[in-house]
């Protein structure tokens, strides 16, 4: 008994430090579409580093600090390395460009926060999809396929704020002309590659068992960034499409929980 109730000390102690990077991230999401210019630019960058902090906190409370910078050096390394060869040589992505000097520093002509986003934004579809599938190639795929659903979002929304832009001659998607499919085809591609250094990285922890947070951040990812493409941002096309994608996994969650298969955190333990 003593035991249980230390541990449930424990939790409850590290509750706010999970979830206020979590509150901090929708926030300053919110004020995304009231911004234009260079505020717009710095609320983009604040996003960034917030979406990573949310996802590394949460690692680093569930599994150890030591299993938190293992998710960064995949996720986050991964992605630089993909960035590079793809800015440069047009795989596995299409031939693209960032903007110079808006989003803080770069490394090869690649904004260091890019990196940073993929940290953010495939961590919670992971966590998601480890919640569903107990395969792990089963887990690996959706897992990718969810990471393409979110940059459905992702890459209309910041070519239309002109953060990137394309230059490759494949055709777009029906009504986003202006992202070539290799996009994602190249993100289906390197979230698996992700996803399978993660499945081996999974053996060196325990899963966690309070998972709240990044549950949260994928629901709010999948439907608010819907109403806000359809309603604030102007982008009803990436509206639906992201809609879509990221219901590959938001379907099956939001049955799994209204079913009561899944549960988020231990009974009786402070949420994290």
């Amino acid at each position: 008994m003593k035991w249980t109730a230390t541990v449930t000390h424990r939790s409850a102690a590290r509750w706010p430090v999970a979830v206020v990077p979590a509150v901090l991230l929708v926030a300053t999401q919110i004020l995304y579409p009231l911004t234009s210019g260079a505020a717009r630019d710095r609320v983009t960058v604040a996003v960034v580093l917030l979406s990573a902090g949310t996802a590394l906190t949460h690692a680093a409370l569930t599994r150890g600090f030591r299993w938190a910078v293992g998710l960064l050096v995949i996720l986050s390394g991964v992605g630089l390395l993909a960035e590079i060869v793809g800015t440069a040589t047009g795989f596995p992505f299409g031939c693209y460009e960032y903007a110079s000097g808006r989003i803080g520093p770069a490394v090869a002509g690649v904004p260091v926060v890019v990196a940073l986003a993929w940290t953010g934004g495939v961590y919670p579809v992971w966590v998601v999809a480890g919640k569903l599938y107990s395969r792990v190639g089963v887990r690996v795929s959706m897992t990718a396929l969810g990471a393409v659903g979110w940059d459905l979002f992702l890459d209309p929304q910041m070519v239309a704020a002109g953060l990137w832009t394309w230059c490759s001659r494949w055709p777009g998607l029906p009504g986003l002309a202006d992202i070539p499919v290799t996009n994602y085809l190249g993100w289906l591609a390197v979230a698996l590659v992700m996803a399978g250094l993660l499945a081996v990285w999974e053996r060196t922890a325990a899963e966690p068992t309070d998972v709240v947070v990044p549950v949260a951040v994928f629901l709010w990812t999948w439907l608010g960034s819907a109403l806000a493409h359809a309603v604030f941002l102007g982008l009803p096309v990436s509206a639906g499409y992201g809609l879509a994608g990221l219901a590959v996994l938001g379907i099956p969650l939001v049955r799994a929980l209204t079913a009561r298969r899944i549960t988020l955190r231990p009974s009786g333990h402070g949420t994290i």
